[in-house]
């Protein structure tokens, strides 16, 4: 790392390309076995780091809009800054590290490698996840793990209303206070098992697990099959 922490190595300037002409750039430079890049003056563009499929470490110094680092895999990604909506969508595999702020639908349908958020994650963190982990330092909005299919989230701050509504698999840890939870979701002890899991987790990113008093949140399986209901006593009041 320079004096400025960025990688040392090949350095792009984004305000002069457009966000195709660098995406293709960091796309042959990885095939090209190039090890790390550091975007310059992203400006909040949306789009950038999309579709990686070779190993590479990418720094993004500054903000970044829109689906940043979405549809990759092996991607090792850094952006110093906030960013806007879905940033890792669709993630494969690698690690996402966020060193901000992140709009709605962090992480939504990621389905492996980490996704590590250092400030707070809006509305919907989470959803769809079918088998990512996500962290998130701060607090995340609600209904966030919506329709949560596989996976780990563990939110070290608070979570707001409808939290792992309709879950299906996966499991949530939140060491902050819980607004709500949503359907078909229940706590579950936790276990020294979960806790080793949790120091593991959250070593790599500076964090003490053990500063949290983390909460653990499971499917109920209540939703798992159709429970049929006899209305007929209601036939009067219509």
């Amino acid at each position: 790392m320079t004096e400025q922490g960025m990688l040392t190595g090949t350095v792009v300037d984004c305000s002069e390309l457009t966000t195709r002409e660098i995406n293709q750039q960091l796309r042959t430079w990885a095939a090209e076995g190039l090890e790390q890049v550091t975007l310059t003056n992203p400006a909040g563009r949306h789009n950038l780091a999309v579709g990686m499929d070779s190993s590479m470490k990418i720094q993004i110094a500054g903000p970044v809009g829109y689906y940043c680092g979405g549809l990759s895999e092996q991607i090792h990604l850094a952006i110093d800054g906030n960013c806007g909506w879905s940033v890792g969508e669709n993630l494969m595999a690698g690690q996402i590290l966020i060193r901000g702020s992140a709009s709605a639908n962090a992480a939504a349908t990621a389905r492996g490698g980490t996704i590590c958020i250092l400030g707070h994650a809006g509305p919907r963190a989470g959803i769809s996840l079918k088998g990512a982990t996500v962290i998130v330092k701060g607090n995340v909005g609600p209904s966030s793990a919506f329709m949560m299919q596989q996976g780990r989230m563990i939110i070290c701050g608070d979570a707001g209303a409808n939290l792992a509504d309709s879950i299906y698999q996966g499991e949530i840890f939140v060491g902050g206070r819980v607004a709500s939870l949503g359907a078909d979701a229940r706590y579950e002890p936790i276990s020294d098992q979960d806790w080793q899991m949790l120091a593991q987790e959250l070593r790599p990113f500076g964090l003490d697990a053990h500063a949290y008093d983390f909460k653990k949140i499971v499917c109920a399986q209540q939703l798992y099959h159709f429970k049929p209901r006899d209305f007929s006593k209601w036939k009067d009041a219509y």
